[in-house]
């Protein structure tokens, strides 16, 4: 089963959109976004063009927290306070944003996957039998990439994606 990973969109409309229709064209029907969503009106521009579960941590930058959580249920989206420990397909997957212990995580072999965001910079390595991810900046705006991965939880294969100017 492949999963979407995204995270840092901050609000880019256009990259969102164009991401998320990927995951809905490529039949990939679960999503974690790893925060720093931003704006609440977000989910309505997520859900023009996704239809599959999507579950999502905050960041820091989620300021409006309240709103974000009211448009969350409204677009049926399931959002956590990070860490959030995520059960999908037999794997166990833990979500957040700003990279906590994340190389103890790993290391407790707990978890198949230990999930970040945050440094806008693409993580994907193997500490014993943990996967240990970041999907990079899916905003574009620190790195000038677009970012964002196809994993398989079945065989924890990375697939990194990257948008470009013609996407």
């Amino acid at each position: 089963m492949k999963i979407g990973v995204i995270s840092d969109t901050h609000d880019n409309i256009p990259v969102i959109k164009k991401i998320f229709k990927h995951f809905e064209d490529a039949g990939i029907r679960n999503v974690i976004h790893l925060g720093d969503i931003i704006s609440p009106f977000v989910f309505k521009f997520i859900r023009e063009v996704y239809t599959g579960n999507l579950y999502a941590v905050f960041g820091n930058n989620d300021g409006e927290k309240l709103f974000l959580k009211e448009m969350a249920k409204k677009f049926n989206v399931a959002l956590y306070k990070a860490p959030h420990i995520l059960k999908l397909n037999g794997k166990t997957i833990a979500m957040m944003h700003e990279p906590l212990f994340i190389e103890e995580l790993s290391r407790l072999e707990a978890f198949d996957v230990v999930a970040f965001g945050h440094t806008h910079e693409v993580v994907s390595k193997k500490i014993g039998k943990t996967l240990l991810i970041n999907p990079g900046e899916a905003c574009g705006y620190l790195t000038g990439r677009s970012t964002y991965v196809e994993l398989d939880l079945d065989t924890l294969e990375v697939n990194l994606e990257e948008l470009n100017e013609r996407s």
